[in-house]
């Protein structure tokens, strides 16, 4: 059952928790807080929109706050508690399930490997850009997991969360964007 493997991975991370360790998945999981989030977006947005990447660029904006709105939502209806310890590395007020960093990385980093697969024709950059999109979300969920504030199913579910947001949005956006310039063709 997950959860006997959530607890179990929970308490092994917490045990063998070492403070060079700590101070790097730190850095990692405040860069991707909701301010660093927004940030990072709002500057891609900016970049997007002077690029005249404007159906993008309103992509981006329906995929990552959305996303992040979506997941308080999914949040407040499962109200799964955080992982516990007598010691806490890092302590949140907030529910466990899904986990916000983890989703607001997923929607992040896949957006911008959307985007630049879109502009890259050969297939080995387009593996590139895809495996370093992974590497960076898997960075973010596992700092959630070493920190002992999420759980591998809390992760996990915010990367399935995550893709599907963002599919729908980008198909979203696209299919506005074929129908508006048909409109201009016929």
């Amino acid at each position: 059952e997950i959860t006997v493997l959530d607890d179990w991975l929970a308490h092994w991370f917490h045990v063998r928790a070492h403070p060079v360790f700590i101070k790097a998945m730190m850095f990692i999981t405040h860069w991707h807080n909701t301010a660093g989030m927004m940030l990072m977006t709002a500057a891609l947005g900016t970049w997007l929109y002077l690029r005249k990447a404007r159906y993008w660029a309103l992509a981006l904006l329906f995929t990552v706050p959305g996303g992040m709105l979506l997941n308080v939502a999914l949040k407040h209806t499962f109200q799964r508690a955080r992982p516990s310890f007598d010691n806490p590395l890092l302590t949140l007020a907030t529910y466990s399930f899904p986990s916000g960093h983890t989703v607001a990385a997923t929607l992040f980093y896949g957006f911008v490997a959307a985007y630049l697969i879109h502009l890259t024709p050969r297939w080995k950059t387009r593996l590139v850009i895809a495996a370093g999109a992974c590497l960076m979300v898997g960075l973010v969920g596992f700092s959630r997991m070493y920190l002992g504030v999420h759980y591998l199913s809390d992760v996990l579910a915010a990367v399935v969360e995550g893709s599907g947001w963002l599919a729908i949005c980008i198909s979203g956006v696209s299919t506005l964007r074929r129908r508006r310039e048909g409109r201009r063709l016929g």
